[in-house]
């Protein structure tokens, strides 16, 4: 009895150490691994030295943009000098209405302008100077590497010439927002992917660069949404888009604008034209676009689309109004052939649609 007792209490110590034992080991290693984890995160130092060096490489590009109409000054924006033979870059409706239009260059130079043309619904206009006023070029940025979050600035010419080459910085606090604006009525009738920034945007900062902290340009700000319940929220048209525009107005390419030929409004607030019209929509409905009218032997009408149809989706995108049904057609080209999804009374039907070409 006494051997086994020994044999007992030898096995339940030789068990707590190496429990014991274990436990310790276990405990280090897990502070090992903490302190391991913590030493091979990645350090972030912020330097806050001001971006004064990109500001620079990009000032002397910029210019102030005036509109004139029957003489009188109409309007006031801003452009910059995008290419050593006098081109500038500014908004469509900067220059819109126009009889002549003069910029101001940093030097204080003021120059009359040549309109090589604009787009309307890229809101993208190309002006021209004689070349040898040309002092500096802006520098094309990426907008596709900036991150929110990033530091970005502006130069402009905020209510008028007297406050020409305005600096705001800011962030950029946000990529491919699509904003519906106005073009054509009173109410909004088309979309833009545009990134949206914190930095000041006034009147007449429209068509001006915004900029990253080496000063290139990574968008053209092109509109502000101003409420009072918020300080501001400004928007830029990604440069990527703006050069693929400005390449075709100078070039003097014709820009092929698909047509599916159709007259439509918006569920949600076409409730007079469905009642004119005589258009009843089920009630389950909510969003889409009704087809008012087919234009005859048009790509809608051959390909089987009736008066008060709805249409929710068009190719690969949903949509919920006329706005972005506009601006996702114009994704494709025409002749393409492409799927259209629409409801006719409650049933859904999928139909293929061959693009025609707008004149």
């Amino acid at each position: 009895m006494k051997k086994a007792l020994i044999y007992f209490i030898t096995i339940m110590l030789g068990i707590s150490v190496g429990a014991f034992g274990m436990y310790y080991f276990l405990n280090n290693y897990n502070l090992q691994t903490n302190e391991t984890t913590t030493k091979i995160q990645k350090e972030v130092t912020v330097n806050e030295n001001g971006i004064s060096d990109g500001i620079e490489n990009i000032y002397d590009s910029v210019v102030v943009v005036e509109n004139y109409q029957k003489s009188r000054l109409a309007g006031v924006g801003s452009g910059f000098i995008y290419d050593e033979n006098g081109y500038i870059m500014t908004n469509h409706h900067v220059i819109d209405k126009a009889s002549e239009i003069k910029v101001i260059l940093m030097s204080g130079d003021t120059l009359n302008a040549s309109v090589i043309g604009s787009d309307e619904y890229a809101d993208i206009a190309i002006l021209k100077i004689d070349k040898k006023y040309v002092k500096s070029v802006a520098k094309i940025g990426d907008s596709e590497k900036s991150k929110v979050g990033d530091t970005v600035f502006t130069i402009g010419s905020p209510m008028s010439s007297d406050y020409a080459g305005t600096v705001t910085r800011g962030i950029l606090s946000g990529k491919d927002r699509m904003v519906e604006v106005s073009i054509n009525s009173s109410t909004n009738d088309w979309v833009m992917n545009v990134m949206q920034t914190d930095a000041a945007i006034n009147p007449g900062n429209s068509g001006g660069p915004l900029c990253n902290v080496s000063g290139e340009v990574i968008g053209i700000n092109s509109m502000k949404i101003v409420q009072s319940e918020i300080e501001g929220i400004g928007f830029a048209i990604p440069i990527e888009e703006a050069m693929k525009y400005a390449k075709q107005i100078v070039s003097g390419e014709k820009v092929k604008k698909p047509l599916i030929g159709i007259s439509m409004g918006d569920i949600a607030t076409s409730s007079y034209m469905l009642r004119r019209e005589g258009i009843t929509i089920d009630s389950n409905i909510t969003s889409g676009v009704v087809v008012f009218s087919v234009s005859s032997n048009g790509p809608a009408s051959k390909a089987g689309v009736l008066k008060g149809d709805v249409i929710i989706k068009i190719g690969e995108y949903s949509v919920s109004n006329s706005a972005r049904l506009k601006y996702y057609v114009s994704k494709y080209k025409p002749g393409e052939t492409i799927n259209i999804v629409l409801i006719r009374g409650s049933e859904q039907k999928t139909l293929k649609i061959t693009l025609g070409e707008s004149e």
